[in-house]
């Protein structure tokens, strides 16, 4: 899939400014599709070249003028289409992290829990800024008022992916770190037999 269709989407909030996007995707699409701002712009001119968006100007005084992207009829039915059409394929893990975790036995085990600890406060971090996205969705109301009185669910179950994402990257990170702490007695262990009476 390209960046087309989730520009697309994020336009169904209604108008918006580049920036507004580029602040949608850091907060509620960066969950599964990442875009720098550069790459976001880019797409903007392209689809506006191609109808699928239309922009208008606005004058600002005391800042630059900025452009306000709305989707036109033939870019809802552009999205409406790629909705209904079947994803290629699922997507695979290309997770560097995982390759260190791979290769970690031998290295330095401090480093390899620094890089843990690390990913634990990405996952924290985003967790904590996209349950803030559900609480101002949610504005007081529960899950299932919210699910059968909204207009769009989209973002919603799109968002409850990214927290359930997040929290088992969290859950795993904590794993590696008990058991990287269960081993630290075997890094100094010089032999079988002392590594079996560490573990036990």
């Amino acid at each position: 899939m390209s960046l087309k269709y989730a520009v697309l989407a994020a336009l169904l909030e209604g108008e918006a400014s580049g920036y507004e996007l580029s602040k949608v995707f850091d907060v509620s699409l960066a969950n599964f599709w990442a875009s720098t701002p550069q790459q976001l712009y880019r797409e903007l001119e392209r689809l506006a070249q191609d109808g699928l968006i239309e922009a208008r100007v606005v004058r600002q005084e005391r800042r630059p003028d900025k452009r306000m992207f709305t989707l036109t009829g033939a870019g809802r039915e552009d999205l409406r289409t790629f909705a209904a059409a079947p994803p290629r394929r699922p997507t695979a893990i290309r997770d560097e992290l995982l390759i260190k975790i791979q290769a970690m036995d031998g290295a330095d085990p401090g480093a390899t829990r620094a890089l843990v600890e690390e990913r634990a406060a990405w996952a924290r971090g985003k967790l904590a800024r996209y349950r803030r996205v559900r609480e101002r969705l949610l504005a007081g109301r529960s899950e299932e008022e919210y699910l059968g009185e909204a207009d769009r669910v989209g973002p919603y179950l799109t968002l409850m992916g990214g927290i359930g994402f997040e929290e088992e990257n969290l859950r795993w990170c904590e794993r590696v770190l008990t058991v990287l702490k269960q081993r630290a007695p075997l890094e100094g262990a010089p032999d079988a037999s002392a590594r079996h009476r560490a573990l036990g």
